[in-house]
């Protein structure tokens, strides 16, 4: 499944094209389109690339992952070696992800274990079970001074069944609402346009609400903040945002649509500027209890579920090798 890094995908310069604010600009965004669609990966494959050495990865692998994420925002990984959690943000790290978001229930050093745990507060969460997510971008309830840019997503061990994931780029959602209807895209990028409740906990304010855009250019990148949960959520009413919230759900439902559908195996994971993306349900041969994770000692034993290692940054994947930024 994973190729070796190779040059194929190189990032390029964008256009001089804001992708909200010249929305009304066929020229501009034709432009920008075909830039876009030029050379995108087209299997899954075209999406991975195999590291050796994740403590030290060579100029290829790091030029393939960088360049895959500059054209299509996330890249696919496979090591051969078992990863902690300070191998895995090391590894995050060698792609300038390192400004992180540390969300509820994440330790030191600072990345989330994703298991299936039953008792306790964190156990209500619904990535902290074994049900299906719905899709989202990572921190979509976060202040916009804190929104999460990238993510590391790893595989330490695999379901017994299930558990796939799904990944949409976030620029091919905006290209193919735009394509559909242009006024999709104004209605989406309103500033009240999704609204994330407070969160409360025994009578203590966790988080405020947040509202904001589903898109938004930050540093002359599109941004997207969204989740198709159903409850605990408030939209802005309208009819062409209604429109536009339909048209998503039914691009991203489409099954022969531009989704990217993997169950990762141990040893590989995700790299990405914080695509869209979702989890269907799994079954686990062991589960953890009463908020304690059921997991052996090495951290990565074969019969004791489904662990993912999770780290959220402010920052974009970009090259810190090279000469330059290509993210």
């Amino acid at each position: 499944m994973v190729s070796q890094a190779s040059g194929d995908i190189q990032p390029s310069d964008a256009p001089a094209f804001n992708l909200l604010r010249d929305v009304a600009d066929d020229t501009a965004y034709g432009s920008w389109r075909r830039q876009k669609l030029d050379g995108y990966p087209a299997t899954l494959e075209q999406f991975c690339v195999a590291v050796k050495d994740p403590a030290a990865p060579s100029r290829a692998e790091i030029s393939a992952v960088v360049g895959l994420c500059a054209k299509s925002n996330m890249a696919l990984y496979q090591v051969e070696q078992p990863l902690d959690k300070h191998a895995a943000l090391a590894l995050a790290n060698q792609f300038g992800l390192s400004a992180l978001d540390v969300p509820l229930y994440t330790k030191d050093p600072g990345v989330t274990e994703i298991e299936n745990i039953d008792g306790g507060r964190q156990g209500e969460y619904a990535p902290y079970t074994d049900r299906a997510l719905s899709w989202h971008t990572d921190g979509y309830y976060n202040a916009p001074d804190n929104y999460v840019r990238g993510m590391l997503l790893h595989c330490a061990r695999p379901a017994k069944d299930g558990g796939v994931s799904s990944l949409l780029d976030p620029e091919i959602a905006y290209l193919r609402l735009r394509d559909e209807n242009p006024d999709y895209i104004a209605a989406l990028s309103q500033p009240d346009a999704l609204t994330i409740p407070e969160n409360v906990e025994n009578g203590v304010l966790i988080r405020p609400a947040q509202t904001g855009p589903v898109f938004s250019i930050i540093n002359g990148h599109l941004h997207m903040r969204f989740t198709a949960r159903k409850r605990y959520i408030e939209w802005k009413p309208g009819a062409t945002l209604e429109r536009a919230r339909a048209a998503l759900t039914a691009l991203l439902d489409d099954p022969n649509g531009p989704v990217i559908h993997h169950r990762m195996s141990a040893g590989q994971g995700l790299i990405c500027n914080n695509v869209l993306h979702t989890r269907s349900a799994f079954k686990d041969g062991a589960r953890a209890s009463d908020g304690v994770s059921a997991r052996a000692s090495d951290g990565v034993s074969a019969d004791s579920g489904r662990l993912f290692y999770r780290a959220r940054f402010k920052d974009r994947v970009s090259d810190t090798h090279g000469d330059a930024n290509h993210a």
